[in-house]
Order: C-alpha cells, then sequence, then structure tokens
C-alpha cells in the first residue's frame, strides 16, 4: 500500500461521500449530509463568503472570510444570519464553529455562540476557541 499526498479532489470527494454515508446507514444514524457555501457581494465583487457543511444533527462553519474593505460593516452577522436561517427547522440543533484568538472569538459571542472549550496557546493569538450555538 502507497502513501500519497494529491491534489485531485473528485475521486476522493466521491470515496468520501460514499465511504461517509454508508457508515452512517451502518450505525443507523441519519446523514443529512449538505454542503454549503453563501456569498456577499457588492456590485459584483465578492465582499464575504462562509463555508462549511451540516451533517447528523448539527451544522459547522468552516469558513468565514471578510473582505478588508467590508469588514465592520455587519457583512460577516448577514452570513452568519443567512446559515442559521438556512437551517432552523429542518433537523439540525446546532451550530459549531473554531476561530483563533486573532481572529474573531468576540464576533461570535456577540452572535450567541457560547465557548465549548478553549485551546490555550503559548501566544494567545494562536489559542483556539470552540463555539456552539443551539438553533
Amino acid at each position: 500500500m502507497e502513501i500519497k499526498r494529491v491534489s485531485e479532489t473528485d475521486r476522493v470527494d466521491e470515496f468520501i461521500n460514499t465511504e461517509f454515508s454508508d457508515h452512517a446507514v451502518h450505525c443507523d444514524v441519519e446523514l443529512n449530509y449538505e454542503e454549503f457555501c453563501f456569498i456577499a457581494e457588492d456590485e459584483g465583487s465578492i465582499a464575504g463568503v462562509i463555508t462549511g457543511r451540516a451533517y447528523y444533527n448539527e451544522v459547522h462553519i468552516g469558513d468565514l472570510i471578510v473582505c478588508k474593505a467590508h469588514r465592520r460593516k455587519g457583512v460577516g452577522s448577514r452570513l452568519v444570519a443567512a446559515v442559521e436561517d438556512a437551517y432552523k427547522g429542518k433537523g439540525y440543533e446546532k451550530i459549531a464553529l473554531t476561530t483563533f484568538g486573532f481572529q474573531a472569538p468576540e464576533f461570535y459571542k456577540k452572535l450567541g455562540y457560547e465557548p465549548e472549550f478553549v485551546r490555550e496557546d503559548k501566544d494567545p493569538k494562536l489559542s483556539k476557541y470552540f463555539y456552539l450555538k443551539k438553533i
């Protein structure tokens, strides 16, 4: 057996989706899997993006990135709200995410996300915050 790093993703994505689904069925768990991506646009340019996936009973925000020119204008809050609105009432119980100390821990607190855990780092900017919000 050979272990190697690859850049192609189509074959890998198909493998992950098949095995992930088959294992959920085998364990008698509803998969409820869906990837998402929402963008905020300003005159045709991307001002911000939020990505992630929903599975089992949880939505996981993977990335929230807002262009520097559009920060502190409500773009991030609106993108998070779009995810919350999209998954309320669809069998998902919570939204989970992580952020680093230099990124946005206070931002998520303001949006009602509660810290589950903080993995402290010797450099506080690199401490990792694990947040959760019930929906």
